[in-house]
């Protein structure tokens, strides 16, 4: 009879102590929201890695120009994140070192800009790639072209622990890859493609699946956006005129606002 009493007291006890430390503990407390507050931009390139060259341009500084305005438009806009560049000049930081400079700075997003090319010249349109092998037979010549950037690199087979670029068995490892933030990369990607499209009014090759060394390592949502064909001469021009990259630019930016917002609702 005693120990049921006392049971009773301890009960009463606990069920008062919320009250007393000011109410119960919200959701909200236990679990703060989600706020996206670090960015990494990556221009694809630079430095003695020119990429893919048009008639008269070079993909390294294409990219760049795009990216920067990137990050002035996520500047000016979103004052709450912060952009981390893995370059913002005519250098060359290698292929793995991209991604390790967004999980150094535990970015929320990683975001690697490139322009595309083909023996076709009369192929055109954007398209944004997430970590995956989905396809790789048809999206092979892109994989292999934007790896293939680690043999200009110093001791590159020691390095990338006997990666060949060129050898389709050396991407059996990337089916090991994390699918963590797969979701959330595919919800990026369309952001971007539905903007290229729907404001801009380029042609969306859509979103693709690639085993991109760049995107295999980040611990956070990453895309690949090709931004256009520089073999074909007049989106070359597009992508040259000053317009061009400050339209490609601001639909990449109104991607990443629009995802924000949706990710930090939900």
């Amino acid at each position: 009879m005693e120990r049921s009493k006392n049971k009773k007291i301890l009960l009463s006890l606990i069920l008062c102590i919320p009250f007393l430390f000011g109410g119960f503990i919200t959701n909200e407390t236990m679990m703060p929201k989600f706020r996206m507050k670090k960015i990494v931009l990556d221009a694809g390139h630079g430095g003695r890695d020119p990429g893919n060259i048009g008639a008269r341009a070079k993909e390294k500084d294409i990219n760049l120009a795009v990216t920067l305005l990137v990050g002035k438009y996520i500047k000016e806009n979103l004052p709450d994140v912060e952009v981390v560049y893995t370059r913002k000049d005519d250098s060359f930081p290698t292929l793995k070192e991209r991604p390790m400079i967004a999980n150094r700075n535990k970015a929320d997003l990683f975001v690697s800009i490139h322009s595309n090319s083909a023996a076709n010249k009369s192929a055109y349109g954007t398209e944004t790639f997430v970590m995956g092998t989905k396809h790789f037979e048809s999206n092979f010549d892109i994989v292999k072209r934007e790896n293939s950037v680690i043999l200009l690199e110093d001791n590159y087979a020691e390095n990338y622990e006997g990666f060949d670029p060129s050898s389709p068995e050396s991407y059996m490892m990337f089916n090991l890859m994390s699918k963590v933030h797969f979701e959330n990369s595919v919800s990026l990607a369309d952001n971007i493609e539905k903007q290229f499209k729907d404001r801009v009014g380029r042609k969306s090759r859509g979103v693709k699946q690639g085993p991109f060394y760049v995107l295999w390592t980040p611990s956070m949502p990453s895309v690949l956006v090709e931004l256009g064909f520089l073999s074909n001469t007049t989106e070359e021009r597009f992508l040259m005129s000053q317009e061009g990259k400050e339209y490609m630019a601001s639909a990449i930016f109104r991607s990443i606002r629009d995802y924000k917002e949706s990710i930090e609702a939900n």
